[in-house]
C-alpha cells in the first residue's frame, strides 16, 4: 500500500467525518487502526478542568497535537471531582481528536453506566477504558457514597454484551449497538506480582482488547511480567500499552509512591532526581530512557504517557524517545484534504 493510501486508511481525511469501520475492527476509531496496522502507539491523558469552559479542554489537548494517537479523559481520578470524562470526550470528538472515555465503577450503577456507554458511542467516542475506581476516602469528597455496582471485569462483560449481543444486561434489545474498542488497566508492580498475569488473562477473557498499565519505573519487573504474558499467549489476544510518567522532582516521586496506591518507584530513581542539578530535566530524561527500554520489550504495543500538570512536556519526551519511529500521529494541524494525512 502506498504511504498516502495507508494514511488515509488509518486516519481518514476530514476531522469531523466518521471513519468507515474496517473489516475485523470493532470500532471506526484511529487507535484501533494504528494498533492493528502494527504501529507502536502512543497515548496520553488529559486532566479534566475544574471548569465548564470547553476551551480549557481544547487548549490542553493542543499540547499533544502530532505526538499521540489517543487522549484519555480521566474519570474522577483519585476520587476527585472534575468535568466529566464523557463531556471531555464529546468536546474532543468535535475537533476530531481520538479520545478514550474512562468509566469508573465507583460512581454509577449499571443503569447509568449503560446509558453513558450508548451516549458516548453516539457522540463519536470509539475507545473506552474500564476501571473499578479509587475509593472515595482518597479524594476531595470522602463523604460521598461509593456505588461499585460493577467492577472492572463485570464492566467489560457489560460493554461486550451491549456491543456484541446488542442488548442491555436486562435482555432488552438495542437497535444500534455501540462500536467501542475496549480496554482495561493492569498494575504489574505491586504485590502479589505473581498473580498479575492471571489477572490480565481474566480481563482479556472478559473482553479487554487493549491494556494500559500503571506507571512503570522498574523495567526489570515489567520484563518479568511481560515474559509471563507472552508465554501465556496473552499479548496475541490484546495490545499492551505500558504507562510511563514525567516526574517533576524527587519530592514528587516520594509523594506519589507514598500517597497514590499502586505506584512503585525504586529508590534509584529518587536518588537520581535528588542528585540532579535540574530535577525537572532529569525527570524528563528518565521518562525518555524508560520509553526507549520499554519499546524494546517483546509483547509491548505502545506507551501511555502520564504527565499530570506537565502536559507541555509530552511532545518533548515522545520526540526524544523516538518510539514513533518517524510516524506522525493525526492532529488538526496535520490535515490536508488534498493529499490526506502527512506522515
Amino acid at each position: 500500500m502506498k504511504k498516502h493510501d495507508e494514511n488515509v486508511a488509518l486516519f481518514g481525511v476530514n476531522a469531523g467525518d466518521p471513519l468507515p469501520q474496517l473489516p475485523d475492527h470493532v470500532s471506526h476509531g484511529r487507535l484501533e487502526r494504528v494498533l492493528k496496522a502494527g504501529h507502536f502507539a502512543v497515548t496520553t491523558e488529559i486532566a479534566p478542568p475544574d471548569s465548564a469552559d470547553p476551551d480549557e479542554v481544547l487548549h490542553r489537548a493542543q499540547l499533544f497535537d502530532g505526538y499521540v494517537d489517543a487522549i484519555n479523559a480521566t474519570d474522577g481520578s483519585g476520587a476527585n471531582c472534575h468535568m466529566s470524562s464523557l463531556a471531555v470526550c464529546s468536546i474532543l470528538t468535535r475537533v476530531g481528536y481520538s479520545p478514550i472515555i474512562q468509566v469508573s465503577c465507583r460512581d454509577r450503577n449499571r443503569i447509568a453506566i449503560q446509558g453513558d456507554v450508548l451516549g458516548a458511542s453516539a457522540l463519536g467516542v470509539c475507545n473506552i477504558l474500564c476501571l473499578t475506581g479509587d475509593d472515595v476516602s482518597a479524594g476531595d469528597h470522602p463523604e460521598a457514597k461509593a456505588v461499585f455496582d460493577l467492577d472492572s471485569v463485570s464492566l467489560l462483560q457489560t460493554i461486550r454484551t451491549l456491543r456484541d449481543d446488542a442488548q442491555f444486561l436486562s435482555g432488552r434489545k438495542i437497535s444500534s449497538p455501540p462500536k467501542l474498542f475496549m480496554g482495561a488497566s493492569i498494575n504489574p508492580f505491586v504485590p502479589p506480582v505473581e498473580s498479575r498475569a492471571l489477572q490480565l488473562e481474566k480481563k482479556i477473557k472478559a473482553g479487554a482488547e487493549y491494556i494500559q498499565s500503571q506507571y512503570c519505573f522498574d523495567v526489570e519487573m515489567l520484563k518479568n511480567f511481560m515474559s509471563q504474558a507472552v508465554d501465556m499467549g496473552l499479548t496475541e489476544r490484546c495490545y499492551m500499552l505500558v504507562g510511563v510518567g514525567v516526574l517533576a522532582s524527587a519530592r514528587t516521586a516520594k509523594w506519589l509512591r507514598s500517597n497514590v496506591p499502586g505506584v512503585h518507584i525504586p529508590d534509584e530513581i529518587v536518588h537520581r532526581l535528588e542528585g540532579a542539578s535540574d530535577q525537572k530535566q532529569a525527570g524528563r530524561d528518565i521518562c525518555v530512557e524508560l520509553m526507549q527500554q520499554i519499546s524494546e520489550i517483546d509483547g509491548v504495543s505502545g506507551i501511555h504517557v502520564m504527565a499530570y500538570k506537565q502536559e507541555q512536556y509530552v511532545s518533548d519526551v515522545v520526540t526524544r524517545s523516538g518510539v514513533l519511529g518517524g510516524r506522525k500521529p493525526w492532529s488538526p494541524l496535520s490535515m490536508d484534504t488534498s493529499i490526506g494525512i502527512v506522515g
